[in-house]
């Protein structure tokens, strides 16, 4: 008989493991992220309770997938649609929490006398909250639709991305060793520039195909296209010098604004779970117990650091974003723990060899006890309030009160803000597509051409022609492209000259653009000619055609972008009703709910919880304000307004089920089963509808035996006979007690 594998064996050790310390922990009701370090760590080489791996590699290899599958599904979860959504307060909270965290862990590396190295990582290590753990610990303990759950979901989205951005960052150091401010500057402008290509490319081609392909694409189809489109970009992200989990992430985001995302999304979870439990037991299998017992002073430290500092820097970046206090220091107290991603970048560092080996044990112990401490800080956070409200003074409550308002009003007067952030960001995309189109012809097809013989100079008047002809479109609206609320909003600014240097401006970008182009291919003279003869056919002679065919590409791409295929948009609780601390949340109704096919009206649920249900979505049917006479159906998602109370009370209702011992009780078996009626019988001379048959055994009569002919589903009206062999679907057991 042949050896088993290690990696098979080693396999079977870990999920087996994994899964009776998970039990444990769903059992005591701790997160099972959680589980899963105990699980790696009680297997791992320094204790080995089980026995322990006989292949490391192997593990390795298994971890790596995990990490890709992770970073997958967390951007099929991610959408851009979500992050335009989540609005400026969660960006600005995440983003004054991350800087300061990371401030907070560099300073604390450089007052313990760690290198530079050490201290870059211990802040990348401390920024990030983690998702799994903090949703999952408020869902669990109730408070999923409360108001302050809106910005916690906005700012662990926007530290989702900053997390991957912080990765990529962090990994170019460890790569060269040295931080450089210049080739940091360069790495992230060349980061801006795929990340923006990636999307166009992506939002663009992406949506269309799969909605072009949706007849051909079952659950295996979509499965396999997803993860083979997910590797692609894994592998074409290296290739061009970013991390893995880059390219996976991306790929997930783009694909969650197709109309298969969220197929997708549940298609990947099991892998992603498997996966990623395998990556979070790899980790607890390199805590080493001597090191903690070495540093405890230094994870004590580091807890403490992490729970006061995320607590304060979440609360006074919600703060300055316009939240309440209140709202501020709920969130601050939820995001008060650190995870998934410290560990990949604590990975990343010690797998470089660039960070201090006991770094990656220190983030683990550090996330297990932040972990543990999250439900009760979710659960202090109505006492802090409290506290602080009394010993504040007053006059700082009111302030901060009407600082709160006042940034609710002035988002309803930002309309000239946005036009001109969306004109800025329309000139950015044309220049990123430019240059791409560039990238891709002078290094892809010129060198391919010639490759295959082409001589050098056929080759480059080939080359730059296809360049010029494709950025065309993108030429002429990068220097002429305009939008009628923005020419409505310059027509109405005094400041002509400041417009007038605007609009030249971007033409002198337009030409710029062509002639560093132009002048990679062909000497600098007939650069100039030819970047002037563009400059008259782009802007003069073929503008019309080329305005059409930009039109056509920005149409195609605003409609993927802006199509809602899977969720609307209250879906995010982005919404609030100040100042009556009222907001939109959703509920999703359970198949055994008591209410199920009963009518608005009779529920009388704004009377009874003084709540309102402003929407239904049923499938992909959306049902607006609903009326007296609609009824709830099983896995309909219900979309009510109310405030944190009154919303609290509703889901009590909205989640009741009916109790399974009660339906086991009432249905003991269901079979199908024969009954001979008799001359006995009370059944005889009437009909299947009246004779009671289907109250008495909860079933329906599916078949008669006649006289040696059989009636297969009989009409109700059929009047029962003597020596009739009834066959019935129902309760076993009320069936045979007819007899």
């Amino acid at each position: 008989m042949h050896s088993l594998p290690a990696m098979i064996s080693d396999l079977a050790l870990i999920l087996g493991t994994a899964g009776i310390v998970t039990l444990l922990f769903k059992r005591l009701n701790q997160p099972v992220v959680l589980g899963y370090l105990v699980a790696g760590f009680l297997i791992g080489p320094k204790v080995g309770l089980f026995g322990t791996v006989s292949s490391a590699e192997g593990v390795q290899l298994w971890a790596d997938i995990g990490v890709i599958f992770l970073l997958f599904a967390l951007g099929l979860e991610f959408s851009f649609k979500k992050l335009f959504r989540v609005g400026g307060s969660a960006g600005v909270t995440a983003l004054f929490e991350v800087g300061f965290m990371t401030l907070i862990g560099f300073t604390t590396g450089k007052l313990l006398g760690w290198d530079l190295m050490d201290c870059l990582f211990l802040g990348g290590i401390l920024a990030i909250s983690s998702t799994s753990i903090s949703m999952r610990t408020i869902e669990e303990m109730g408070f999923k639709n409360m108001k302050f759950v809106s910005i916690v979901m906005g700012v662990l989205v926007i530290e989702d991305l900053v997390a991957v951005l912080l990765l990529v960052f962090l990994t170019s150091i460890a790569l060269t060793r040295e931080f450089a401010g210049s080739d940091m500057l360069l790495s992230f402008l060349k980061l801006a520039f795929y990340l923006s290509l990636w999307f166009v490319v992506g939002i663009f081609w992406l949506p269309t195909a799969l909605k072009r392909a949706q007849k051909l694409l079952n659950e295996e189809t979509i499965l396999v296209v997803a993860v083979g489109l997910c590797l692609a970009m894994v592998v074409f992200a290296v290739k061009v010098g970013f991390s893995a989990a880059l390219g996976a992430f991306i790929t997930g985001s783009i694909l969650a604004e197709t109309i298969e995302g969220e197929r997708i999304h549940h298609l990947v979870n099991p892998i992603k779970t498997l996966f990623s439990a395998v990556f979070f037991i790899s980790v607890g299998m390199l805590i080493d117990p001597d090191v903690i017992t070495a540093h405890w002073q230094i994870i004590l430290l580091l807890s403490a650091l992490v729970l006061l500092g995320k607590t304060a820097g979440v609360t006074v970046g919600a703060v300055l974003s316009g939240q309440t206090l209140k709202s501020s220091l709920q969130t601050g107290m939820s995001l008060s723990q650190i995870g998934e991603f410290s560990f990949i970048i604590a990975t990343v560092g010690v797998g470089f060899k660039v960070v201090r080996p006991e770094l990656y044990p220190l983030a683990v112990s550090v996330s297990v006890v932040t972990a543990f401490t999250t439900p009760f800080m979710i659960r202090m956070a109505d006492g802090a309030y409290g506290l602080l409200e009394r010993k504040l003074p007053k006059d700082l409550i009111e302030s901060l009160d009407r600082y709160s308002m006042f940034s609710f009003t002035m988002t309803a007067h930002k309309e000239s803000r946005d036009q001109v952030r969306s004109y800025i960001f329309k000139i950015f995309l044309n220049v990123v597509i430019v240059i791409g189109v560039f990238l891709l012809m002078a290094r892809v097809t010129l060198p391919y051409l010639l490759n295959h013989q082409v001589e050098e100079g056929s080759a480059k008047f080939l080359t730059l022609t296809a360049t010029l002809i494709l950025s065309s479109p993108f030429l002429w609206a990068l220097a002429f492209g305009r939008t009628k609320q923005f020419d409505n909003l310059v027509a109405g600014d005094p400041r002509g000259t400041q417009n007038y240097v605007f609009v030249v401006s971007r033409i002198m970008v337009a030409v710029g653009l062509i002639g560093a182009m132009v002048a990679q291919f062909v000497p600098l003279g007939w650069a100039l000619g030819i970047t002037a003869w563009m400059a008259v056919v782009v802007g003069y002679v073929l503008s019309t055609r080329l305005r059409a065919i930009y039109q056509w590409f920005e149409n195609r791409f605003i409609s993927n972008l802006t199509e809602d295929v899977h969720k609307v948009a209250p879906k995010t609780h982005s919404q609030a009703l100040a100042p009556w601390d009222a907001h939109l949340t959703e509920f999703k109704v359970p198949a055994e709910a008591h209410y199920v096919g009963m009518p608005l009206s009779e529920l009388s649920i704004r009377e009874r919880f003084g709540v309102t249900v402003a929407l239904i979505e049923r499938g992909r049917r959306k049902i607006m304000a609903p009326g007296a006479d609609v009824m709830f159906m099983p896995q309909d998602i219900v979309f009510v307004i109310g405030n944190d109370i009154q919303l609290a009370v509703f889901k009590e209702f909205i989640d009741a089920e009916q109790d399974y011992q009660t339906l086991e009780s009432e249905i003991s078996e269901y079979s199908l089963e024969k009954y001979l009626l008799t001359e006995k019988s009370a059944f005889l001379g009437k009909s299947i509808r009246d004779s009671g048959l289907r109250e008495n055994t909860h079933g329906l009569v599916v078949g008669i035996e006649r006289q040696g002919r059989r009636i297969l589903n009989p009409d109700s009206a059929e009047i029962l006979q003597v020596d009739d062999l009834l066959w019935i679907v129902g309760d076993r057991s009320r069936i045979l007690d007819l007899r």
